[in-house]
């Protein structure tokens, strides 16, 4: 198997020309454009493992770059920013960004978080591609969900909530590892959102089919589980 393939799309060139041989030192290979325009389109054509993607890019910004890309692929992004900016932030991570830096950042924590992304990255090929609980069923390919074969329309968000319960049917998930699995642990957003997206859920599921996966375990967090009647 060959070394995995980075495409770094940031305009400093010197950040650039940097984090590409740090990355190539490690054993990667590792591609860099200046220009977000040109970025996305070499994104789009080429066979990258990974993208490592600057908010402040000339031609297309990066979170337009992330928008369109997150469209037609999910290969894993991490963005990185001059901004210490919350909205940023959260901004990133809904638009589908699996990671976020900010400038200056040590290259050892840059090196630390593409591990982390690849190591989820080789789980997550590794599932099955559908997991179904009852009459539930989610198809991680097509990000589908349905209930007895009827549809039921989920944000992103949403579904990677219900996806996670789902992979860990009757695991009890506490709020803290459900935000950093779902939102990415430097979300500093409230921590409220999870009971938030939770009723989302329950309201499209439980309550529409009058089925109850979704439990609240008191104190510590919440778990999917499906008991035959």
């Amino acid at each position: 198997m060959g070394a995995k393939r980075i495409l770094i799309i940031e305009d400093e060139v010197k950040i650039a020309r940097f984090v590409q041989l740090e990355l190539e030192h490690e054993g990667y290979t590792a591609e860099q454009e200046q220009d977000g325009r040109v970025g996305l389109e070499k994104a789009l054509q080429g066979n990258y493992d990974l993208i490592i993607l600057d908010v402040m890019l000339p031609s297309l910004n990066g979170m337009e770059v992330l928008r369109r890309l997150r469209q037609v692929s999910d290969i894993p992004i991490i963005m990185l920013t001059a901004k210490d900016d919350v909205m940023d932030k959260v901004m990133g991570l809904d638009f589908g960004a699996d990671d976020y830096l900010t400038k200056p950042f040590a290259i050892e924590e840059l090196l630390a978080r593409i591990r982390v992304v690849f190591k989820h990255k080789k789980i997550h090929h590794l599932e099955s591609d559908v997991v179904s609980i009852g009459k539930l069923k989610l198809d991680m390919n097509k990000y589908t969900v349905s209930f007895n074969n009827e549809p039921i329309d989920l944000t992103k968000k949403e579904f990677d909530l219900l996806k996670l319960l789902m992979l860990n049917n009757e695991i009890v998930l506490t709020r803290d590892t459900i935000l950093e699995k779902v939102w990415g642990y430097s979300y500093a957003g409230d921590t409220n959102i999870v009971d938030v997206y939770i009723r989302y859920l329950r309201s499209k599921i439980d309550d529409r089919y009058n089925q109850k996966f979704i439990h609240t375990v008191r104190g510590v967090g919440y778990q999917l589980k499906y008991e035959e009647e």
